[in-house]
């Protein structure tokens, strides 16, 4: 902040330095339009001196009259004898007293006239030449350069020293302007930067309030939004490694049992097999418990693959429009033998007119697949099954529901994140994976639609999906 400070501090000097040399370009350009200005001026080209003669009824007064002046003759006995244009004496006769007046006043500044005054030595006559002044800045530096004054010196010292009180005031203004100007341009920054190597250091919570309406503020609301965004960015992340570590425990365990059931059951069978006692009835036990958890381990990296695939970017859905009322029609169709299997009562209500909705059948499979297992999974003997179909504006709304076991509203509202099971006191042996869910409303968002679960303990789970028409 220091680099800007001084750099202000350099910049006012150089300003005050072409402060300097304005000041004197401008006296110096003063100068040299009263010297052109002089040459112009009808009182300089028309002096009383110009027009003398020793006869003044003679006098060639008719250019100064065009220029708006005024010619007066004053004899020895101080009688206006001769008068032309503009007449300031207004008088036939003036006093020794008047006259004297009338000659210190010609001379003083801020009047409004401009007196040229000769006098005739041989006829004896003063000879005055009058113009009205247009404008005039009463300003001159006089020195007489053939005689030495006492005062010289004197002089001289007060108006250096005047001169450079002048230029250590206009030195020092242009000191404290400047550290003023940098102080409410270093202090922001100072501020700015104390909550950057905050941010940096850690502090996602820090924010800047400099209270001003100006570019800082602008800047300031960069850097708090900024700063919000990242803190987001920082807790969801947290988020997702936290989910991920959770995932990759439910992956090792979930595959860890089975793995573990078929290593076991291997060993035994080559112990037993080495020792030669093992029974027909033996080896097609372990093979089956072998066979088993092998399926076991099978469909959770499946499932898992499922998923994965899913998240990529280039999974892409193949889309076709097809009749959403028909395609329910033959799922639950497909769907009766398992119901039937297992016990379970079914109503359905799928409207007869023909309803087109862009999707992807194979993966529209996967979605009823998992909700019907799911439902078979958890229910017991009796359960009552619904599928409804609704026709909305814009939207179709499918309700897969039962009158089953339910499930708590804890379990419920993380139903459809990976390894979730209805039933946390089941395991990969006695439940499913818990990915069929999650895969259920990965599908479905990536039809631009969604899922949502009502439920209770012990009153069934009602899935509703909502697809765009």
């Amino acid at each position: 902040m220091g680099k800007i400070s001084n750099q202000f501090l350099a910049n006012y000097l150089l300003m005050f330095i072409i402060s300097v040399i304005i000041a004197a370009l401008g006296l110096a350009l003063m100068d040299f339009a009263n010297h052109v200005i002089s040459k112009t001026l009808a009182k300089n080209n028309f002096t009383a001196e110009s027009i003398m003669q020793d006869n003044y009824n003679a006098l060639n007064t008719e250019l100064i009259i065009q220029n708006g002046g005024g010619v007066q003759v004053i004899n020895s006995n101080y009688e206006i004898v001769f008068t032309k244009g503009i007449d300031t004496l207004k008088k036939d006769k003036l006093t020794i007293q008047e006259f004297t007046e009338f000659l210190i006043k010609s001379n003083s500044k801020g009047i409004e006239y401009s007196y040229s005054i000769q006098y005739n030595t041989k006829m004896n006559f003063w000879l005055i030449v009058t113009f009205p002044t247009s404008f005039r800045i009463d300003f001159m530096v006089v020195h007489n350069k053939e005689f030495s004054s006492a005062d010289k010196q004197r002089v001289l010292g007060i108006v250096v020293a005047i001169l450079i009180f002048y230029l250590i005031l206009l030195a020092l203004s242009t000191i404290i302007y400047s550290k003023i100007s940098s102080i409410r341009i270093v202090t922001p920054l100072k501020r700015l930067s104390e909550s950057v190597s905050r941010f940096r250091d850690g502090d996602y919570s820090v924010r800047v309030d400099l209270k001003l309406q100006n570019e800082f503020k602008e800047l300031q609301d960069t850097f708090n939004a900024m700063a919000q965004e990242l803190e987001n960015q920082i807790l969801i992340t947290k988020k997702l490694e936290e989910t991920r570590k959770k995932l990759m425990l439910d992956i090792s365990h979930d595959l860890r049992n089975p793995l573990t059931c078929i290593i076991g059951y291997a060993e035994l069978y080559q112990a037993k097999m080495k020792e030669d006692s093992l029974s027909i009835q033996e080896q097609e036990t372990i093979i089956r418990i072998i066979l088993e958890n092998s399926s076991r381990a099978n469909v959770l990296i499946s499932g898992l693959f499922e998923m994965s695939k899913m998240e990529s970017p280039e999974f892409l859905l193949d889309k076709k429009m097809t009749d959403i009322c028909e395609y329910l029609r033959e799922k639950i169709v497909d769907a009766m033998p398992l119901l039937d299997r297992a016990g379970f009562a079914y109503d359905f209500n799928i409207p007869e007119n023909e309803i087109y909705v862009l999707v992807d059948t194979i993966q529209l499979d996967r979605v009823f697949q998992n909700l019907l297992l799911n439902t078979i999974q958890y229910n017991t003997e009796g359960t009552r099954v619904t599928i409804v179909l609704l026709e909305r504006d814009n939207i179709i709304e499918i309700i897969f529901k039962d009158d089953g076991v339910g499930m708590s509203p804890s379990t419920a509202e993380n139903i459809f994140k990976p390894f979730v099971r209805a039933d946390v006191a089941r395991n990969s042996q006695t439940g499913g994976t818990g990915l069929g869910l999650a895969i259920v409303e990965k599908i479905i968002a990536l039809h631009g639609g969604s899922v949502k679960l009502k439920t209770d303990e012990k009153r069934g789970c009602e899935f509703i999906i909502l697809l765009p028409k």
